[in-house]
């Protein structure tokens, strides 16, 4: 039994997308969490030991942060061809995208979105790095593994939609995101959430 704690309108709005992509039969539990802006707040329901989303429940088992809830999703449902088998030769660069997400990317973004990069040279320049190297991806493209849709691209491109208007101006990214948007299993997610489109998604 597959259960996934989902707060709309979050950062768990992605392995939502995921689940739908999968067609994993998955149990939505909506609750609330604490919001950067104040409002909302932590919620007894949900089991991730800091209140946040997602928080996967698999037969007991406990599976928190958005990267390790992908692996462990594709990990599971490997017919669905999301993600990359142990021992094939895609793994180490799926595992690193994976990693490279939540470790160098987001936290480049932010500091972008945030204006920090616009005193800090080195975090200007840190965010540079991060949109050159999926820009990179995206010219050899259509998806950042190459030809295969994966895992990957939820989880990367649910955040560059989200900070859209805070990416260099490059018809790659856009015709990425229209790419995205068009995806049945992503529409599919977003009626779950109550969203209505990829730029609202987090």
């Amino acid at each position: 039994m597959l259960t996934l704690f989902h707060a709309p309108q979050s950062r768990s709005t992605r392995l939502l997308w995921l689940v739908e992509e999968i067609g994993a039969d998955c149990q939505i539990e909506y609750c609330d969490i604490r919001r950067m802006d104040g409002s909302g707040g932590a919620d007894p329901r949900n089991p991730h030991p800091d209140g946040k989303v997602p928080a996967l429940i698999h037969d007991g088992a406990l599976i928190t942060e958005s990267a390790a809830v992908a692996l462990y999703l594709t990990d599971l449902f490997p017919e669905a061809g999301l993600g990359a088998a142990i021992g094939s030769p895609d793994r180490g660069r799926y595992l690193t995208w994976l990693s490279w997400a939540a470790g160098e990317m987001e936290p480049a973004m932010w500091g972008k979105i945030s204006g920090a990069a616009e005193t800090d040279p080195a975090l200007a320049q840190r965010n540079d790095q991060a949109m050159d190297r999926l820009l990179e991806a995206l010219w050899s493209g259509p998806w950042l593994m190459g030809e295969r849709f994966s895992a990957v691209d939820i989880m990367i491109g649910s955040s560059l939609g989200w900070g859209r208007q805070y990416l260099p101006q490059s018809p790659l990214f856009d015709l990425y995101l229209e790419r995205l948007s068009a995806r049945p299993a992503h529409a599919r997610a977003l009626t779950r959430d109550g969203i209505v489109s990829l730029g609202q998604a987090a």
